[in-house]
């Protein structure tokens, strides 16, 4: 993987990590158009690691409005972390199970079958983008024709967590089921203001990042042949990841101000439309 390579990639996940597009299914897509192969183990932490470097540019950027919905008071912040547990938890427990069983029963035939197997299958992104899409779509035109019936804008509770949470869990295994794209659609469905489900969306993703990013790097070195090898090879395995991250998190924080202003002009829909192009340019040309 070249230095160029590495920055392409890291362009292409800072400009698509805030728009409900899946960042990752764009990032797979310019791996597969440069000839790179997404499924390798060094290649599924890359990839985690881009969306690490956008993590923390989305922490950079949503601080302050942070402070002021879950930082402000102390009651605040634990309504928010219980909100943030609870669907964190439901996103555990659907994404795994879901992963269990896609592993265990779909994919029993094939030899140490994992889920980032999946991850190449471009027929399988092009249908998971059709449905955000679809599922976008819907949210976006439903919350449209609803707008200004709230006079008060409704609060996350613990049952609108747990339903966002559950929706993010079924985002796990699919690239091109955009994560963000489900989420905040999930909020709007449920009469939430943009601004909030947008904030929960991402107060979420900088909880569920770490973990995902332990299971792949300890998924790249277990693929190593001896502990020597680990050793020796350390430098040479992470420091593409390292430098995707930190080129990442710099073309994040020069993309979302401008991306962010496009989740408030009330055209959500527009997303929906997007995925179901791209998911058939996809189609179209890998021929799936």
């Amino acid at each position: 993987m070249t230095l160029s390579q590495i920055l392409i990639l890291a362009i292409v996940q800072g400009v698509a990590e805030l728009l409900p597009v899946s960042s990752s299914a764009h990032v797979i897509v310019a791996e597969k158009l440069m000839g790179l192969d997404p499924t390798k183990p060094e290649m599924t932490l890359l990839l985690v690691m881009l969306h690490t470097g956008t993590m923390f540019a989305v922490i950079v950027y949503f601080w302050n409005s942070w402070k002021e919905s879950f930082f402000s008071s102390r009651q605040a912040f634990l309504g928010s972390l219980k909100e943030i547990v609870t669907a964190t938890a439901l996103t555990g427990i659907v994404g795994l199970s879901l992963m269990y069983l896609i592993e265990k029963v779909f994919m029993r035939r094939i030899p140490h079958a994992e889920i980032e197997l999946l991850f190449g299958n471009m027929g399988l992104i092009s249908a998971a983008l059709a449905v955000a899409g679809g599922f976008i779509l819907y949210a976006g035109l439903a919350n449209k024709r609803r707008s200004g019936l709230f006079k008060e804008p409704n609060q996350l509770s613990l049952t609108r967590s747990c339903g966002i949470g559950a929706i993010q869990g079924v985002c796990l295994p699919f690239r091109g089921f955009s994560r963000s794209g489900a989420t905040i659609s999930a909020g709007l469905l449920m009469g939430l203001p943009r601004r909030t489900a947008e904030e929960f969306s991402f107060a979420l993703a900088v909880v569920l990042t770490p973990p995902v990013v332990v299971r792949e790097a300890l998924r790249l070195l277990a693929k190593q042949k001896s502990v020597a090898d680990t050793v020796a090879n350390m430098a040479h395995l992470f420091a593409p990841s390292l430098l995707g991250m930190v080129l990442s998190f710099a073309a994040g924080l020069a993309a979302l101000k401008w991306l962010s202003n496009w989740l408030e002009t009330g055209r959500w829909y527009l997303f929906g439309l997007y995925c179901l192009m791209a998911s058939a340019v996809i189609f179209l040309l890998y021929g799936v």
